[in-house]
C-alpha cells in the first residue's frame, strides 16, 4: 500500500463508497458477455462512455494546467504532469506500427473488428461538430434512457469543482476500469485471435495502465486537491457516488438491450 493510500481521509472515503463500488463490480452484465452478438450490443452503447471520458479528462486539464494564452505555471506541477500524461495517452496513444490513435478511435477500430454498429455514435459526433450549443443538443435526448442519461451525468460533473471532477474521474473511471475490463476479458477467450487485436489492445491497455499507474496517481491528485478540508472530502465523496451510480444505470440499460436482443422475434 502506498503512502497516499494510508492517508486517513482517503481511507475513510474509500470505506464509505466501498459498498457502491462493490455493487458496480458485481453487476450481472459481465456474465452476459458470452459471444459475438452480446459484445456487439455492449459496444454499441459503451462507446459513448469511451467518448465522454475525454471531456471529463479535458475538464481536469483545463482546471489544473494552463491551456490559455498567455501561459502561466500550474499551481501544482505534479498534478499538471499527471493530467498531461493521461491526455497524451488517451488522445494520441501508440497503436503499433507507427500508428497513433485516441482511445476512442482505437475503440472504433475494435468495433470494426467485431462488426459492432458504430453508426449511432458517429452520427452523434457529427451533430456535436455541427453545434456550438452542446447542452441544448443533449436536451434533445431528454426522453432517452441509457447512454444519454449517462452522458448527462458526465457533463453535469465536468462543470464541478476540481476535487469533485477528480473524484468522478478516479472512482467513476480510473479506479473501476481495470477490474471491469478484467471481468470482461475472462469471458472473451475468442478475442485472443489475431483478428481482434484492437479490441484486445484496448482492454489490456486500460487494465495495465489504469491499474498500475493512472489509478495511484489519480489518488494522489485527489488527496492534493482535497487536502485537510472536510467539506471538500464530502463533496468529492458525493461526486464519486454519483459517477458510480451513473455507471450502474448504464450497465442496467445495456443488460436490458442484451436481453431484448436474445428474445425470439415475433412473426
Amino acid at each position: 500500500m502506498s503512502t497516499v493510500e494510508k492517508i486517513p481521509q482517503l481511507e475513510e472515503f474509500e470505506t464509505r463508497i466501498a459498498k457502491n463500488r462493490a455493487a458496480l463490480l458485481a453487476h450481472p452484465i459481465y456474465g452476459e458477455l458470452k459471444d459475438m452478438r452480446t459484445i456487439q450490443v455492449f459496444m454499441k452503447s459503451h462507446v459513448f462512455a469511451v467518448w465522454d471520458f475525454m471531456s471529463l479528462l479535458k475538464a481536469l486539464q483545463r482546471q489544473l494546467t494552463c491551456i490559455e494564452v498567455p501561459w502561466l505555471p500550474a499551481k501544482d506541477a505534479q498534478v499538471a504532469r499527471f493530467i498531461n500524461e493521461i491526455v497524451l495517452g488517451e488522445e494520441t496513444d501508440e497503436a503499433g506500427e507507427g500508428l497513433y490513435l485516441s482511445h476512442f478511435e482505437l475503440y472504433l477500430r475494435a468495433m470494426e473488428e467485431v462488426r459492432a454498429d458504430a453508426g449511432p455514435v458517429l452520427q452523434f459526433i457529427e451533430r456535436v461538430r455541427a453545434t456550438a450549443d452542446f447542452p441544448c443538443l443533449l436536451k434533445e435526448f431528454s426522453g432517452e434512457r441509457g447512454v444519454f442519461d449517462f452522458m448527462r451525468t458526465t457533463f453535469a460533473q465536468v462543470h464541478g469543482k476540481p476535487h469533485e471532477v477528480a473524484a468522478a474521474f478516479l472512482f467513476g473511471r480510473e479506479d473501476i476500469i481495470p477490474d471491469m475490463f478484467t471481468r470482461i476479458m475472462k469471458t472473451l477467450n475468442l478475442f485472443y485471435a489475431p483478428e481482434y487485436r484492437f479490441f484486445r489492445q484496448y482492454l489490456e491497455r486500460h487494465i495495465e495502465v489504469d491499474g498500475d499507474h493512472h489509478g495511484p496517481l489519480a489518488r494522489k491528485m485527489l488527496v492534493s486537491l482535497c487536502g485537510e478540508s472536510a467539506e471538500k472530502w464530502r463533496e468529492a465523496e458525493q461526486a464519486a457516488l454519483v459517477a458510480i451510480e451513473g455507471r450502474i444505470k448504464l450497465w442496467d440499460f445495456i443488460q436490458g438491450e442484451i436481453s431484448a436482443c436474445a428474445q425470439p422475434s415475433k412473426t
